[in-house]
């Protein structure tokens, strides 16, 4: 191995070998030996030395065309069958959940799986819980528990575990709760040399949320999917509690329309925003041009109407056909292998000396791929539109934009909402927010009909108050 990598010209990976334990060196050369060489060889050759292209003929590209929501002028009765379809895939155990889990809570000062952090307004329930009684609850309802796939990272893998042993799974049945972890891959630093993070370990990080799917791959979940009978896949981010994770109609519309993978969009709400752009190339195909991508003109562009011509905003929520998933995961096939991305980071390494070099602006370059890069690979892929107030709220930041605070409080507009179309009095200011902290569990309701059900049949009602839960 050591041969190996003297050959590749990365000699110094084993630099310190003869300092190192018997354990040290064991650790090293488990790591060394996930790395595939050839792959970093060519990313340094494409992605450091030659010049990283989007491949986009701008000047060709076009909004991709989405199915709007009835409200917006979609056809009512095709929103009708979708949702008909997708409840009957959901009550022959056809579908499964897939939660991208790998991330730690280090930006929302939480020291754990950011799976874990409390974030519902009253309880402080994490996010794991409420993803898992939103499963349960449809379970419930549709007479089968969606098996849940989770990402996790070598990083929170084990913490995660003993997390849901710790709360028993929240009601779920452990054998339908698969966890699994990403791969990794080495930083390098601007000469294309691998970085060390100590004399025995490399500098590794998580491959992005797109090697989920070789991670499905390489874990055998493609066998457990089938076992399950589960050919479709319901994929969203663990950073998103407003999510329907169980969504009839959208897995209704990825049926209706024979989609290999089909994902949600939002109206952005400026030209500004921070989010993707679903976009259709010269070659016909659905692909997202990230917003630090897109040329400022075409970000500003709007129609004969005023609205923002690429106004469909990527969200990263998707439906997945299993069979797609394990021809892209594989890698086999070249004609549908994701890209690897370039991104300049601060990597803790260590000098030639090994000393520990803590960095104070980038140093590096890490390699992740991007899911939404799936797409273009897709046949008949289908964009459904969304409500950002239904279905997105991100967690991203302490405070601020996309944060906890303002998550929480999109939570308080939403149960609001769902109350007084219930009929109850609920009193909230101009944007919705009442002024007081309410929640409502998943086990009560998790959209506006479910909720109107539930409360139609409380009597007497509970007094609207700080602090209510109903569950």
């Amino acid at each position: 191995m050591r041969n190996a990598y003297a050959s590749a010209g990365q000699r110094q990976v084993f630099a310190f070998w003869n300092q190192l334990t018997s354990s040290e060196q064991t650790i090293l050369t488990a790591q060394a030996a996930q790395i595939d060489l050839e792959e970093i060889s060519e990313l340094v050759k494409t992605h450091l030395r030659g010049s990283q292209k989007t491949g986009v003929d701008f000047l060709k590209l076009q909004p991709a065309p989405f199915i709007a929501r009835p409200e917006n002028g979609g056809e009512a009765e095709q929103w009708r069958r979708a949702r008909d379809r997708g409840e009957a895939a959901l009550r022959a155990g056809r579908v499964g959940c897939f939660t991208v889990a790998g991330g730690q809570g280090t930006r929302l000062g939480f020291p754990g799986p950011k799976g874990a952090f409390p974030i519902t307004p009253v309880r402080g329930h994490s996010l794991f819980q409420v993803f898992a009684e939103k499963i349960f609850t449809a379970g419930r309802r549709y007479g089968i528990t969606p098996p849940w796939f989770i990402l996790t990272s070598p990083a929170n893998h084990d913490a995660t575990l003993a997390f849901f042993a710790e709360h028993k799974y929240f009601g779920l049945e452990p054998a339908r709760v698969h966890c699994f972890p990403q791969g990794t891959m080495p930083a390098v630093d601007f000469n294309g040399k691998i970085l060390l993070e100590s004399p025995g370990r490399l500098a590794l990080s998580p491959d992005g949320h797109g090697g989920s799917l070789r991670a499905i791959v390489r874990n055998g979940m493609i066998d457990i999917m089938r076992a399950h009978g589960v050919d479709t896949l319901s994929y969203f981010q663990v950073d998103n509690p407003l999510v329907r994770c169980v969504d009839p109609e959208f897995i209704g519309f990825h049926l209706e329309t024979s989609s290999e993978m089909s994902t949600k969009m939002i109206p952005k709400r400026d030209a500004g925003e921070k989010i993707g752009h679903l976009c259709r190339d010269a070659q016909g195909r659905t692909l997202v041009i990230e917003y630090s991508d897109m040329p400022q003109n075409l970000c500003e562009e709007c129609d004969r109407t005023g609205e923002l011509r690429f106004r469909a905003g990527s969200i990263g929520i998707h439906v997945l056909d299993r069979e797609f998933i394990a021809r892209v995961g594989s890698g086999n096939d070249a004609a549908c292998r994701l890209p690897f991305h370039r991104a300049d980071k601060k990597v803790a390494t260590i000098d030639t000396l090994g000393q520990t070099v803590t960095p104070t602006q980038p140093n590096g370059v890490k390699f992740e791929m991007f899911v939404f890069d799936a797409l273009p690979f897709a046949k008949n892929a289908c964009i459904i539109e969304t409500e950002r107030a239904e279905d997105f709220s991100p967690v991203k930041n302490a405070t601020g934009v996309d944060s906890a605070e303002s998550c929480r409080a999109d939570q308080l507009r939403q149960f609001a909402r769902w109350l007084k179309a219930a009929g109850a009095e609920v009193p909230t200011d101009g944007t919705g927010l009442p002024p007081f902290a309410l929640e409502i569990s998943p086990l009560f309701g998790d959209d506006d009909m479910s909720v109107s059900e539930r409360w139609a049949q409380l009597n007497p009602k509970p007094k609207l108050a700080d602090g209510l839960v109903l569950t």
